[in-house]
């Protein structure tokens, strides 16, 4: 490889993971601040900086073990297992963990603990599940897994961020309209031009152009003062991990699924030519999560998807050692603060809406036709908690309590809780139970209906709850989680009966 190519190469895997971290952070703090109202200070002096110092430590480990790979092998062409911010479960926590908790308590630090303990709650399942992924790869089908990540990205990565287009509607399509033609189309721009940055480029001029126009009402000129944020380590939010643990059916899938996903990347890295070890690539993605938690972050990191594509780029080492730096020093520094307030929603939405496409295909893609509608049925518990999410913020924009609608909306609205809390393990679980449907695994779709049941009676999914914790069902009024556990009984018993009359 020569030096010129291995410039270039380096180059333009930085820019494709640089953007993708930035878009992550610029995605995560305005959700914080535009829809959740948080504190801009604590958002972007605080969280970001611990969040970004997860990549950092990551991306250097991962460097590392690159170049280990490459004293061990000889070869100048190792490529380093891209990591950066899981962008699933960074719009996921935001919307369904940090958002209601600051809803829930007003106390944007209190907030921000119970953010930096779910992290936390994350890393572990992550350090325990490197070492049973396998295992739960085989247990959980396919269907199921992706399923669940599936719902997200064509919900959270792709009708929502499709809402800051249209907010900004000049500018989104602008910027749409580049990167679906260079990243749906996979067509080029004249001279070459790398087409993502063109966009985010000119879509952040067109806003302040626009915007300084008066024809963006909602425009104000972003500050562009640097301010150094280092942040501190800290085991405070310890304290809050019993009032976290309502989001454990949040926390406990997001951490396998990345898991998961690492163990597929390593795979499609050794088919490409570079053989890392799966429990090296897993516990650094897991410690990175654990080092963000200590230093104020709430998002997590993971292995992405794409090592043989930065391969052909001709990327080694050096792309992962730049992002780094400059997201992990970035942030240290104040400038991915200036860059978060810099960059429009509008301009980086194209980019999870991609994002969201990507995962959707590779859902419907891994498994036979037979299986796309167990793969479909996992969208409908991600749907319910959206339509909960946005609902919510309408009631409390109005001063409306549930209590106080209707007795028709009352109910309508109880069973959106009920359908959307818990929504990621509802679908693995109903994914996993319609699978082995398809296969004619009528006994361990029965197991899986038992499984629903136990996981209804202590709210870890369908948690009747409007905060959607957890509890033990003898302590909980009323007998809507009673009735939900013993109709997937009454399910788990018709299919072990036709299982039986099937034989």
């Amino acid at each position: 490889m020569s030096r010129q190519t291995d410039f270039w190469g380096n180059l333009s895997a930085f820019l494709a993971l640089f953007l993708d971290n930035v878009g992550n952070l610029v995605f995560l703090s305005s959700i914080l601040i535009v829809t959740f109202h948080y504190p801009a200070d604590l958002v972007l002096t605080r969280m970001l900086p611990g969040t970004a110092l997860g990549v950092l430590f990551g991306d250097l480990t991962y460097t590392w073990l690159a170049l280990r790979l490459r004293k061990k092998t000889g070869r100048t062409d190792v490529t380093a297992m891209p990591l950066g911010l899981d962008t699933p479960s960074t719009i996921g926590i935001a919307y369904a963990v940090l958002g209601p908790a600051y809803l829930a308590t007003n106390d944007a630090m209190l907030a921000w603990k119970i953010g930096m303990a779910n992290l936390f709650i994350i890393g572990v399942v992550k350090i325990i599940t490197s070492f049973l992924g396998g295992y739960v790869q085989r247990v959980i089908p396919t269907a199921g897994l992706l399923g669940s990540i599936a719902g997200i990205g064509l919900l959270f990565l792709g009708f929502l961020p499709l809402i800051e287009i249209f907010n900004s509607v000049i500018v989104g399509m602008v910027a749409a309209g580049l990167m679906f033609y260079v990243l749906v189309g996979k067509m080029e721009l004249p001279y070459r031009l790398p087409g993502v940055l063109v966009a985010v480029v000119l879509g952040s001029l067109l806003y302040r152009v626009l915007g300084v126009a008066g024809y963006i009402p909602e425009f104000q000129a972003p500050p562009l003062q640097i301010t150094l944020t280092a942040p501190a380590f800290s085991i405070g939010f310890l304290s809050v991990l019993p009032e976290t643990l309502k989001y454990l059916p949040i926390a406990i899938p997001f951490g396998i699924m990345t898991i998961i996903g690492g163990i597929n990347n390593t795979e499609s890295a050794r088919l490409a030519g570079d053989d890392y070890r799966a429990r090296d690539i897993l516990l650094t993605e897991a410690f990175a999560t654990l080092v963000a938690a200590f230093f104020g972050g709430v998002a997590q990191t993971t292995p992405y998807i794409g090592h043989p594509a930065y391969k052909k780029m001709g990327a080694t080492h050096w792309y992962t050692l730049a992002t780094g730096l400059l997201i992990g020093l970035g942030a240290l520094g104040g400038i991915i603060a200036v860059i978060v307030n810099i960059i429009p929603k509008a301009v980086l939405a194209p980019i999870f809406i991609f994002v969201g496409f990507e995962i959707v295909s590779q859902a419907y893609a891994a498994v036979p036709a037979a299986q796309w509608p167990a793969v479909t049925c996992c969208f409908f518990p991600t749907i319910a908690s959206l339509v909960l999410i946005i609902l919510g913020q309408f009631l409390q924009q109005m001063n409306i309590s549930a209590g106080a609608l209707t007795p028709q909306l009352k109910s309508l609205y109880q069973t959106l809780t009920v359908l959307g809390n818990g929504f990621i393990l509802t679908a693995m679980l109903w994914g996993g139970m319609l699978s082995s449907l398809i296969e004619k695994r009528t006994k361990r779709s029965a197991t899986y209906a038992v499984l629903c049941a136990v996981c209804t009676l202590f709210g870890l999914m369908h948690s009747v709850l409007p905060s959607g914790e957890v509890y033990l069902p003898w302590n909980m009024a009323g007998q809507v989680h009673w009735e939900i556990a013993f109709s997937y009984i009454v399910l788990s018993g018709l299919f072990w009966g036709l299982a039986v009359s099937r034989r």
